[in-house]
């Protein structure tokens, strides 16, 4: 056998290799994506049936029966109320205080640094474990910030055990844990601006508010749609923070929609109830995470387009 000949039938494994390369690299984004779509599947089948565990054998299919049911059940629309809420206090508060902060850390050196790692710890912390400490420094009755409050002439706050001031709790808590997240994002925005439309405001003696309404504030848009997209979808799933502080109570003053969901699965056995509630909370969060991403994509275009 010639040269030629023996170098033909060597290549064709590596042919056949290289035919089935792009299968393999593909491989694992294929098994993740049928990870993801058949729990959302069966969860979609769960909804449309009559499906309680302590009636087992009262499974049926109803369709769209545990949505109606939902969309003209007063407490579940008190849910969405509760949801939106935590959901736009949060968001816009952390989004406030982390640019605030971003600000103030823009600077690159030692100090700056240091300060910005030390303000990452609340993240570090898992938001249960935040919660528990917070339950603790709140306890009408030996928490610390309980005490701090009777030092200044308000003793007797009630915290998360008071409907009135129980979303105001849980909304310190998610701040305290989640706005480093929204300063490190933007301050990474910040750091990676282009300086020369600064040093040319600096020399014609450009005011600080104008800079920052006008040349700031533009140009750090589209990180903050980032960072305001990230917490929305996270802030709207919102579980652990307000199950560990007050398991959705007192009453149904925090009932938000992954507590609400939860209640209904395991305390009143309600599977199809839950999945229905789940399944409307992910046609909420698809819609917001799209508008969010187009007006990003209009932002880029933007962007483009002026350079």
């Amino acid at each position: 056998m010639s040269d030629l000949a023996q170098a033909k039938l060597l290549s064709v494994p590596r042919m056949r290799r290289g035919a089935l390369l792009p299968y393999l690299l593909t491989l694992p984004a294929l098994l993740v994506c049928i990870g993801i779509l058949v729990p959302f599947f069966v969860a979609v089948g769960y909804s449309m049936q009559r499906y309680n565990l302590a009636f087992p054998m009262g499974r049926s299919f109803i369709w769209f029966g545990n949505y109606i049911g939902l969309l003209t059940d007063p407490e579940f629309w008190r849910t969405v109320e509760v949801s939106l809420v935590y959901t736009v206090a949060t968001v816009g508060i952390e989004l406030l205080f982390g640019l605030g902060i971003a600000l103030l850390l823009r600077d690159r050196n030692h100090l700056n640094n240091m300060i910005s790692v030390a303000l990452l710890l609340p993240l570090m912390t898992a938001p249960a474990i935040a919660s528990l400490m917070w339950k603790l420094m709140t306890n009408p009755n030996f928490g610390v910030f309980s005490w701090a409050l009777a030092q200044i002439g308000w003793p007797g706050f009630r915290w998360a055990s008071d409907p009135h001031t129980a979303m105001l709790t849980v909304v310190l808590v998610d701040i305290w844990v989640y706005t480093p997240f929204i300063m490190i994002l933007l301050l990474a925005g910040l750091r990676s601006l282009p300086q020369a439309p600064f040093e040319v405001a600096r020399l014609d003696g450009v005011p600080a508010h104008f800079v920052f309404f006008r040349i700031t504030l533009p140009m750090l848009f589209p990180y903050i749609i980032t960072a305001a997209l990230f917490r929305l979808l996270d802030s709207i799933q919102q579980f652990d923070i307000i199950y560990a502080m007050t398991q959705g109570g007192p009453g149904n003053s925090l009932l938000v929609f992954q507590v609400g969901a939860y209640l209904d699965f395991f305390q009143n056995t309600n599977v199809g109830r839950s999945a229905a509630e789940l399944m409307i909370l992910w046609a909420i969060t698809y819609a917001l995470s799209n508008l969010f991403v187009k007006q990003w994509y209009k932002l880029r275009e933007k962007t483009h387009g002026a350079a």
